[in-house]
C-alpha cells in the first residue's frame, strides 16, 4: 500500500486542504511535516466551511489518524484554540498525534517575528508575523524548545533562561522594546502541558510500523514549492522545506517508502507576500481571479497576488519534488474568459528561457512569454468526468499538462467536497 506526499506546486494556497481531505476516507494517517500556523487550509464539507492553519486535514475524517511531525513548529495556544473550535462544531479530535521532537512557538518567538519585519521596512519578507521563522532560527541554533520539554520543568525553565538571554538584548538594545520576563514564559508554556500531555507520541515509530504493516500514509506539506527555504524564491519563502523531500525529514520516514508524490496546482498561479512573480496581473483580470477564486489568505486574510498559470514553475516543481502527479485545482474560475493566457517560458535579457532561472537576479527580471488558449463560458461545476467539460475546458486541461512534466489525475471544478473529476486513483 502506498505513501503518498502532497505537496503545492506552486507558491501556496493551490488547494492541498480539499485535495488531502478527498483522500482522507481512504488512508490511515494524514501527517503535516512542516510549517506552522503560518499555512492555512480551508476544507468544504456539505455546506459547512472549514478553515485550518496547523491541523492536517484528515482531521475531518473520522477513519483517519492525523499526525503533527517532528518537522512542524506549533503554537500550542493556536493549536489548542483550533481544536476547541472543531470540537465546538462536532469534529472529533481526540485521535490527533503530536511529535514530541515538534518545536514550539514561544511568546519571544512572536514578538521577535512582528518588530523584525517592522524593522525591516521596504526589505520586508512579507511574513505572517506568527513565529514560524525565530522558531526555526532557533532550532537550528540548538537553543529550541520542543513539544517534550514542556514535561520537564527544570529542562524547560533552563532553555527559556538560555534562549531569553540573549533575545532580551536584541529587544532591548536594538528594537528599544521591553524585555520579556522569564517567569512568565515559563508558566505560560507550563499552563499547556497538561492539555497536550494525551496527544503526544513517538510518531517516526508509528508511521514506519503502520507502513510496514500496509496501512496508507499522507504526508501532507503546507505552503508550496516556491516557498521553500532552498528551494524557492529566496529570501521571499517560508523557514522550513515544503518540497517532497522535506515530507521524510519533517516526518522521520526514508525516501524509499514514498511511494507516489502529488502536486497540488492551481489553474491560474497566486501568491502571498513580498517576492517575484512573473505572470502577476495588476489590472481587472488579476481583480476578476482574486474575486472569482475567493483568492485571500485562510489564516492572515491578506489578498493573494493574482496571475496566469505559470508553466515554467510547473515545471520546476515536478523536477525538484519528483512529482507523478498533478490534481489541477479551481478551473471554474476561470469560465467566462474569451481566451486565457499560459506562460510557456520567460524573456532574460532578450533570450527565450524554459526552465526556471538559477540566477535569482534573472528571475527577478523575467518576462512572461505568453501563449493563449480559447476559453469557455459553460457552467463546469457539475462535471463529473472529462467527458463533461466543455471541448476547450478539456485542451486547457490537456495543455496544462503537456507543458507541466506529470499527469493530470484529479481536477477541482468547485470548492465542494465532491466537486471533482478523478481521472486516476492516487492510491
Amino acid at each position: 500500500m502506498p505513501a503518498l506526499v502532497v505537496l503545492g506546486a506552486q507558491w501556496g494556497d493551490e488547494g492541498k486542504g480539499k485535495a488531502t481531505d478527498l483522500l482522507g476516507g481512504s488512508v490511515d494517517y494524514v501527517v503535516r511535516y512542516q510549517g506552522g500556523n503560518n499555512a492555512g487550509h480551508t476544507v468544504v464539507v456539505g455546506d459547512q466551511k472549514y478553515a485550518l492553519h496547523l491541523l492536517p486535514s484528515g482531521i475531518l475524517s473520522p477513519e483517519c489518524t492525523p499526525v503533527i511531525g517532528g518537522g512542524v513548529v506549533v503554537d500550542p495556544k493556536v493549536l489548542l484554540a483550533e481544536l476547541a473550535g472543531l470540537n465546538n462544531r462536532g469534529i472529533n479530535t481526540s485521535k490527533l498525534l503530536i511529535s514530541g521532537n515538534a518545536h514550539l512557538i514561544t511568546p519571544y518567538h512572536t514578538s521577535l517575528d512582528k518588530v523584525t519585519e517592522r524593522f525591516l521596512g521596504k526589505r520586508k519578507i512579507g511574513t505572517t508575523g506568527r513565529g514560524i521563522g525565530p522558531a526555526y532560527a532557533d532550532k537550528i541554533n540548538r537553543v529550541g524548545i520542543r513539544v517534550q520539554d514542556l514535561f520537564d520543568e527544570s529542562i524547560l525553565r533552563q532553555k527559556v533562561e538560555a534562549a531569553l538571554d540573549a533575545k532580551n538584548q536584541v529587544l532591548a538594545k536594538l528594537y528599544n522594546r521591553r524585555a520579556i520576563a522569564i517567569d512568565g514564559v515559563v508558566e505560560e508554556l507550563l499552563g499547556y502541558a497538561p492539555q497536550l500531555e494525551p496527544f503526544v507520541a513517538d510518531t517516526t515509530l508509528l508511521l514506519n510500523n503502520a507502513i510496514d504493516d500496509g496501512k496508507v500514509v499522507l504526508f501532507e506539506g503546507g505552503q508550496g514549492t516556491l516557498l521553500d527555504v532552498d528551494h524557492g524564491t529566496y529570501p521571499f519563502v517560508t523557514s522550513s522545506n515544503p518540497t517532497a523531500g522535506g515530507a521524510c525529514t519533517g516526518a522521520g520516514v526514508g525516501p524509499t517508502k514514498i511511494t507516489r508524490v502529488v502536486g497540488i496546482l492551481k489553474a491560474y498561479t497566486t501568491r502571498v507576500g513580498a517576492g517575484p512573480f512573473p505572470t502577476e496581473l495588476e489590472d481587472e483580470d488579476g481583480e476578476a481571479l482574486r474575486r472569482i477564486g475567493g483568492e485571500f489568505g485562510v489564516t492572515t486574510g491578506r489578498d493573494r497576488r493574482c496571475g496566469w498559470f505559470d508553466a515554467v514553475i510547473a515545471r520546476y516543481a515536478t523536477r525538484v519534488n519528483g512529482l507523478t502527479d498533478f490534481f489541477l485545482t479551481k478551473l471554474d474560475v476561470l469560465t467566462g474568459w474569451e481566451r486565457i493566457p499560459v506562460c510557456v517560458a520567460y524573456e532574460v535579457d532578450g533570450k527565450r528561457v524554459e526552465e526556471l532561472p538559477y540566477n535569482q537576479s534573472d528571475f527577478h527580471h523575467a518576462k512572461p512569454i505568453y501563449e493563449y488558449l480559447p476559453g469557455w463560458t459553460e457552467d463546469i461545476t457539475k462535471a463529473k468526468s472529462l467527458e463533461d467539460l466543455p471541448a476547450n475546458a478539456r485542451a486547457y486541461v490537456q495543455a496544462l499538462e503537456d507543458m507541466s512534466g506529470a499527469p493530470i489525475s484529479a481536477i477541482g471544478v468547485g470548492p465542494g467536497r465532491d466537486e471533482t473529476i478523478q481521472i486516476r486513483p492516487f492510491i
